[in-house]
């Protein structure tokens, strides 16, 4: 089991981290929810608990709750710029399918 970063995703953990001054690193979920069923939810992790999956890529830690991993194994996170817009987008080898405005999947 693991989620991988590619290098621009790891480039804005580390340097989001740097500003902050704190923080142990990427923190990847999912909750229920859009017509498809889950979405995914990034924040910066402040701390690992006991029942989270701690994963290191590129220098950069990711932290999954136990629960999600499942959903989300397999997964690259990628941060992509498109003009003024920027966002972690997400490879998911589990999904096998997509809301049309791409806010939600299912597995």
């Amino acid at each position: 089991m693991a989620i991988s970063l590619t290098e621009s995703a790891a480039g804005r953990v580390r340097q989001y981290l740097t500003q902050r001054g704190d923080g142990v690193g990427l923190r990847l979920g999912i909750k229920k929810t859009g017509c498809s069923g889950y979405s995914y939810v990034v924040n910066y992790a402040e701390s690992v608990a006991a029942d989270d999956i701690v994963f290191e890529d590129k220098g950069v830690t990711v932290v999954v709750d136990a629960q999600a991993l499942p959903l989300v194994d397999g997964t690259e996170v990628d941060f992509v710029k498109n003009g003024l817009n920027e966002a972690f987008s997400f490879r998911n080898p589990n999904v096998t399918g997509e809301c049309g405005c791409g806010e939600s999947f299912n597995v």
